[in-house]
């Protein structure tokens, strides 16, 4: 083969590998991201090992070493997320039963028996896609409230604390205040007490004066 023929051959290579790290860049970041198993383009209930294997095939064909594709990092930080959530064991189970979750509704939405044949079906397996991001979506809405009531709640429990805390205060700010001018205020008796006794000395001298 000319040297020419087999550049040829090598650009043509290049281009479709170009295009196929481009697909799959496009195609992870069109995915759900809440549904890890659709950002890694594998079905529910595959094993361990084969999200592993995924990861490590998808991660090689769209690493932004080995692509110029300004998009690559963000698919690979996708990715990498994906594949962290699906090797987290309450991670997974609580998608693997929000996926189960999706399929009893629709199940039940349109009346099949556990044995339809219709659950064999392509147009099935889309509706469950789909039922599936609904499932997730209205999850992570509640998941969001739930978190929100509970910041809410702390930001009351810290106020009323905080609340408390200057309530102390003032109350140790007072007494303190309070033994700071004990001497003040007996002085103040004290002399109050004089004023009184020689206002009550100075009456009998001027009594026993009118009585002589």
């Amino acid at each position: 083969m000319a040297a020419e023929e087999q550049d040829a051959l090598d650009a043509l290579e290049r281009e479709a590998s170009d295009f196929v790290k481009d697909a799959e860049i496009d195609r992870i970041r069109k995915a759900f991201s809440l549904d890890a198993y659709a950002v890694l383009d594998l079905q529910p209930g595959v094993t361990e090992s084969d999200i592993k294997v995924q990861y490590r095939k998808k991660s090689l064909l769209i690493h932004p070493d080995k692509t110029k594709n300004p998009a690559a990092p963000d698919a690979f930080d996708r990715l990498k997320k994906a594949h962290t959530a699906l090797m987290d064991e309450k991670s997974r189970t609580y998608l693997d039963e929000c996926i189960a979750d999706a399929r009893r509704l629709l199940i039940r939405e349109h009346k099949y028996s556990l044995d339809s044949e219709e659950l064999k079906t392509d147009e099935f397996k889309k509706e469950w896609r789909q039922k599936t991001v609904q499932v997730l979506l209205e999850e992570e809405a509640r998941r969001r409230r739930q978190a929100k009531a509970k910041l809410q709640e702390e930001g009351r429990e810290r106020r009323k604390e905080e609340e408390e805390l200057e309530a102390r205060k003032r109350k140790r700010d007072q007494e303190k205040a309070w033994e700071d001018t004990r001497e003040e205020r007996i002085g103040s008796w004290r002399d109050w007490q004089k004023g009184v006794k020689k206002d009550g000395d100075k009456k009998k001298k001027k009594k026993m004066k009118v009585l002589g």
